[in-house]
């Protein structure tokens, strides 16, 4: 196995790298489907980045709120993005397809409003997550 350090930092890396990708989006007002979807990802990445962290071995799934609940029963402190996390799982398959959606097609549907939500709960979770990492000394 790699170390488990080293593996969550990879995560967490991409995670910060996906969540400028959603700052971007929001600062040019555009992609607002897929600024959600990227938002999302951002938050799947941080999440198993902690996961990896403490020493998981695999983590699969891609549903946040059910792996923040993972790591509430590991670390209380995750309390505070649960819902943050519920929130950004609404964007893994309607963001990306129009079967997803009841009428209409990603791009046409989603707006600034929504990824200016989904901008601040993946704030919320990036946060939370670096300052775990940072207090296992993971990231600087």
């Amino acid at each position: 196995m790699k170390s488990p350090h080293r593996e969550a930092l990879r995560w967490f890396l991409q995670a910060e790298d996906d969540y400028r990708f959603v700052e971007w989006a929001l600062e040019e007002r555009r992609f607002f489907d897929k600024g959600c979807f990227i938002a999302q990802q951002s938050g799947e990445k941080a999440i198993k980045a902690c996961l990896y962290a403490m020493g998981q071995r695999k983590v699969l799934g891609h549903s946040l709120h059910e792996m923040a609940l993972e790591l509430i029963d590991s670390d209380g402190r995750f309390q505070r993005i649960a819902q943050e996390a519920k929130r950004l799982d609404r964007f893994y398959i309607s963001t990306r397809y129009p079967s997803g959606l009841p009428g209409g097609s990603p791009f046409q549907v989603y707006d600034c409003e929504d990824l200016a939500n989904a901008y601040q709960d993946i704030s919320t979770v990036i946060s939370k997550c670096r300052s775990f990492l940072l207090g296992m000394g993971i990231v600087r």
